[in-house]
């Protein structure tokens, strides 16, 4: 049997109230709020042990942006439907370049909009 590598991440788990409506083809539904869970799955770049706090205020400051807002009124969601996907697809996109300037990879982001349903997106690496 070859031998295992270990692969350390590290997890952080927020809470934001935003509200978002559907678009449909007839029109746009009720806009209602969500407490959206975003979990973040997080690697240390060049194995750099990375503090818990540092990780967490760059997460915080990104969600703190748009907390209490209405998703459909932000400039990224003009003509993009506020799904959860496009939601956690959004997310990613801004995290991930902030998590590179703390020497972090983001590898993993989940959001839910609801305590039964979430989306992912996963980064694999072909090493």
């Amino acid at each position: 049997m070859g031998e295992e590598r270990q692969y350390h991440t590290y997890k952080i788990k927020s809470y934001v109230n935003a509200s978002h409506a559907m678009r449909w083809e007839d029109g746009e539904g009720k806009e209602h709020n969500h407490t959206w869970e975003i979990v973040c799955e997080i690697h240390s770049l060049n194995d750099h042990m990375i503090i818990f706090n540092d990780l967490e205020n760059t997460i915080k400051d990104i969600l703190n942006s748009f907390a209490g807002k209405f998703l459909n009124t932000l400039p990224y969601f003009k003509d993009i439907n506020p799904t959860v996907e496009n939601v956690t697809v959004w997310l990613f996109d801004l995290i991930s370049p902030a998590l590179r300037e703390e020497q972090a990879k983001l590898i993993r982001i989940e959001v839910s909009e609801s305590p039964t349903r979430a989306y992912c997106i996963s980064v694999r690496d072909d090493e």
